[in-house]
């Protein structure tokens, strides 16, 4: 299984996830700018989704809870 670089670094009191670090490049984003960088090809293994009508950032399942964008 390939790691998956992003973390969550900051949550809104709700739990949606606002801001991001890639940690093997230490790019912090946010939702949006991370949204873009995913659209874009560069992080393979995240996708979109858009909830409550806001696009958001995902991790692709891989059977490893640990693993889960949080």
């Amino acid at each position: 299984m390939t790691k998956k670089p992003v973390k969550v670094t900051q949550e809104t009191d709700t739990g949606r996830n606002t801001h991001f670090k890639d940690v093997t490049t230490g790019v912090s984003m946010t939702r949006a700018q991370f949204v873009n960088a995913i659209e874009a090809g560069k992080y393979p293994n995240y996708h979109v989704r858009e909830v409550n009508g806001v696009k958001t950032p995902v991790s692709n399942p891989d059977g490893k809870e640990k693993n889960n964008l949080g």
